[in-house]
């Protein structure tokens, strides 16, 4: 663990946590997490722009012909945009050559399950119609994205028209919570209070199964799935929700690559700037998108 890593642990402990955990409605936190906004670092010849179909589109060098990263945001279903991303998500188009298409989801409670879903699937569909090919497409997410994105993967995988890969970092991929790092990593978790991770999955489902796999994709089914790379924090208490999760993506013969660091922030990738572990973790991603690209060229 680096030095700026452990610095920003503690900061997140004695700070960010206690906050989350003195929030008294998990749902009117939305606005107060517009004020993290300024660490996330913008980075040099930045290109953004959103097209009249509404999604937003970051990347901040030459990117790739008809090819597009389709990533989901994090927020527990109750918080965050597009727009809190647009520099880790520029520098992870600059380090994949892939520009990156970041839609917003409606939020809980005022939309609860399955609206995040039904959104993530019309942004696909918004994709297709612009022409690019399932082929031509990655998708991603961090923490309820990355559910997010894991959820649009079966249901794509369902229907037989898999994206050409997918990545999660920090995925929330079990609203129904038996995982056990939930406890074990309780007190290890830097950022996420454990104890109020009940509130707002009951504030997303509003009385809905938590293992419904639109919303828990640890229980849904991929056939013929693309490549996974799943990234996280071996000390978070949703370490076991990606741990399991390609345990399941492997029951369907998916090649998996798993990269757990020790003692990182929860979504530590979004730091980039503050913490050398999130620049190493967006260029190990890049990586895998390039590759993606790369075999299905030669393909």
């Amino acid at each position: 663990m680096s030095w700026q890593s452990k610095l920003l642990g503690l900061h997140m402990r004695w700070t960010v946590k206690p906050w989350l955990a003195r929030v008294e409605n998990p749902g009117d936190f939305s606005s107060d997490v517009d004020m993290l906004r300024p660490l996330l670092r913008r980075p040099p010849f930045l290109r953004r722009f959103s097209r009249p179909d509404g999604l937003t589109w970051i990347s901040a060098s030459l990117t790739r012909e008809n090819a597009a990263i389709l990533y989901f945001h994090g927020g527990a279903y109750v918080a965050g945009s597009p727009d809190g991303y647009v520099g880790p998500l520029a520098q992870l188009s600059t380090l994949s050559g892939v520009e990156i298409c970041a839609p917003r989801y409606r939020l809980a409670p005022e939309h609860p399950f399955p609206a995040a879903f039904e959104d993530a699937v019309r942004a696909w569909k918004k994709l297709r119609r612009l022409g690019y090919r399932p082929r031509d497409i990655v998708i991603g997410g961090d923490s309820a994205g990355g559910g997010l994105a894991l959820a649009l993967l079966s249901r794509l995988c369902r229907r037989g028209t898999p994206p050409l890969a997918a990545f999660a970092f920090s995925p929330w991929t079990d609203l129904a919570m038996t995982g056990d790092s939930l406890t074990e990593n309780a007190d290890l978790d830097a950022m996420l209070p454990a104890d109020r991770m009940a509130e707002v999955v009951d504030l997303y489902l509003n009385g809905r199964s938590p293992t419904d796999w639109r919303a828990s994709p640890l229980y849904g089914v991929f056939p013929d799935c693309p490549p996974v790379l799943l990234q996280y924090g071996e000390s978070e208490i949703l370490r076991d929700d990606s741990v399991r999760m390609a345990a399941r993506l492997r029951q369907y013969g998916a090649t998996v690559t798993e990269e757990a660091l020790p003692d990182v922030p929860h979504v530590w990738q979004i730091l980039d700037g503050w913490i050398p572990e999130a620049r190493a973790s967006l260029e190990s991603t890049g990586r895998f998108v390039q590759s993606a690209f790369e075999d299905a060229t030669i393909r």
